[in-house]
């Protein structure tokens, strides 16, 4: 410090400026208090000056004092600050995000998650208030939503089978411009020497799996959906009057749209990546508008049920994607760029992408994550449809699991915000100019970000449950006329709201953990707890027990779950990724 003072002085003396003018343009250059810099240059001055001419030994331990003052004022500036004493030695961790720039984040990404479950609630509504309540057979609005239910199930499930793709594009994506960014590098050059947007790989790789895992998707369902779906509902919901039939006709239509609902979901997820949730909205836009209309005309006016819905649902899905893919590829790609979704030897040029061990090596584990998710609902589902009171269970059973599919969203958006925001704090700048990220400190501010998203997912929980716990009991005329199926349904509410508040912990929890690379340790949660879970659905449903059983243990399998990834998150706090 006194040698750059000193430096200092002999400027100002040497050009004829004054010292505090000098301080003020090094206060500026180095973007610290200017009265601080003036301070000290002036008292050290002072020192410098004093120390030059012949004085006492009493006059020496007196300057020896101010500079001892000087530095403690300096130091006792910077703590007020808020800055430590290592400050101009490491690189600190990004500022936390604004609860505005969550916000912003969060609403249209919203609207995106509550897009899929609201088609097949709308649905759901259309064809429980359109068919005829009490009649016999296919016609009537309980066995049409009996067989809804395993149909939009099976169809879903499908589609959540092949969501590791989508949380592997997010995270990939993000921690790529997150990479970027430390580097300072916004474009970089390919292969082919075309340069490039930090990422393009990424998005290159997950447009091309998800459109060639479409396709098989489909074929497959054309093929063995029917016995799959027999299979599935098991042999008492089957031998129910068309039943079978309804469900199958309904899966067949709504496989045409795998391709093309899997590719829309990767440009989605690395959009979200990005920490843009407003870019897809105008596809999720045109999908609402299609498929609302298209059940209005075919199922409420055309009377056609199932077939008609399903038919209304695959158009919605087609008009999405095809919106979605040019304001995708000005997003995320560089002009000229291409998703790369024709094989090689047609394009002229080949692609910089990553390689498809990278991309499986991170979707492996978070798949098992998914199956967990299905079977359970799955087994859910099978248990249901092997209770007696058929078909008013079956369809109590499926108003709740639309409701529960319908609220989840509202706290997997929160788990997005995780796996989108989180990796800026992952990803560690490289060192620079002596200057090096301090560990501890950037995962100090990881955990701060993880605790403040439990507190809101813990809040957004309780609310949402609140709301579809109170439509099944106080309104299930909303979703269905049928006298019968509304009083198997309202036992449901009270389990069904707690079911959804202990997801909040779940979501979240999960989407840190996800962020962070600990897939091994939930697939191994996931893996146990649906172990778990089938023997205890086998024996409600031989016990021939009511439905609301079936939630009670869904409740108790959310609960380990959340007990699990939050005590993983408790037991790791402190502690650095080496630790």
């Amino acid at each position: 410090v006194l040698q750059v003072d000193s430096s200092i002085e002999q400027v100002a003396m040497t050009i004829r400026i004054p010292a505090p003018a000098i301080a003020f343009l090094l206060a500026l250059a180095t973007g610290q208090s200017c009265a601080f810099a003036s301070h000290n240059i002036q008292t050290t001055t002072q020192t410098h000056r004093s120390l030059q001419r012949p004085t006492s030994s009493h006059h020496k331990s007196i300057d020896l004092q101010n500079i001892h003052k000087t530095r403690s004022s300096a130091a006792a500036l910077q703590l007020r600050a808020g800055a430590s004493s290592t400050d101009n030695n490491t690189i600190p961790p990004p500022p936390p995000a604004s609860n505005l720039s969550l916000l912003k984040f969060y609403f249209p990404c919203l609207a995106l998650w509550i897009s899929g479950p609201l088609l097949s609630l709308v649905d759901t509504s259309f064809i429980g208030l359109s068919a005829k309540a009490g009649a016999v057979g296919g016609a009537g609005s309980a066995a049409q939503l009996a067989a809804l239910g395993p149909a939009t199930t099976f169809i879903d499930g499908s589609l959540y089978l092949f969501a590791f793709l989508n949380v592997a594009t997010t995270n990939l994506y993000a921690s790529a411009l997150a990479k970027g960014a430390v580097e300072n590098t916004k474009n970089k050059s390919n292969k082919s020497g075309v340069e490039e947007k930090p990422g393009e790989g990424v998005v290159r790789t997950a447009a091309k799996t998800s459109l060639y895992s479409g396709i098989g998707l489909m074929l497959f369902l054309l093929a063995v959906a029917r016995p799959l779906i027999a299979l599935y509902i098991g042999p008492e919901a089957a031998a129910s009057p068309g039943l079978l039939d309804a469900a199958h006709e309904y899966v067949k239509i709504r496989a045409l749209s795998m391709p093309t609902s899997l590719l829309g979901g990767v440009l989605q997820s690395a959009l979200l990546g990005a920490k843009d949730s407003v870019t897809p909205l105008v596809s999720i836009l045109y999908s609402t508008i299609v498929n609302v209309f298209g059940d209005y005309l075919l199922v409420s006016k055309l009377h056609m049920g199932l077939k008609g819905a399903a038919i209304a649902t695959l158009c919605a899905q087609l008009a999405g994607t095809i919106a979605m893919i040019p304001a995708a590829r000005r997003k995320l790609l560089s002009k000229g760029s291409s998703l790369g979704l024709l094989p090689r030897w047609m394009t002229k040029r080949q692609p910089d992408e990553i390689s498809a061990r990278t991309f499986l090596k991170f979707a492996a584990p978070v798949l098992t994550l998914i199956l967990g998710k299905i079977s359970a609902f799955g087994f859910m589902t099978n248990a249901a449809a092997g209770l007696p009171g058929q078909p008013a269970t079956l369809a109590a059973h499926q108003i709740a699991l639309s409701l529960f599919f319908f609220a989840s969203p509202f706290l997997e958006v929160i788990s997005q915000i995780a796996q989108a925001f989180l990796p800026t704090y992952t990803v560690l700048p490289k060192e620079e100019r002596g200057r090096k990220a301090d560990v501890a400190e950037w995962h100090a501010a990881s955990e701060r970000f993880v605790f403040r998203l439990e507190k809101v997912g813990l809040g957004v929980g309780v609310l949402i449950a609140s709301v579809v716990g109170s439509i099944v009991a106080f309104a299930p005329g909303i979703v269905t006329k049928d006298a019968g199926v509304q009083a198997a349904a309202k036992p449901l509410a009270l389990i069904l709201a707690a079911g959804v508040s202990l997801t909040a912990p779940v979501a979240v929890s999960e989407g840190a953990l996800i962020a962070r690379k600990e897939l091994t340790y939930l697939a191994g949660v996931y893996f146990l707890s649906t172990a778990l879970l089938p023997p205890v659905l086998r024996r409600i449903r031989s016990g021939g027990g009511p439905v609301s059983q079936v939630w009670i243990c869904f409740a108790l399998f959310q609960l380990f779950r959340s007990t699990c990834f939050l005590g993983r998150i408790l037991a790791t706090r402190g502690k650095t990724d080496a630790e």
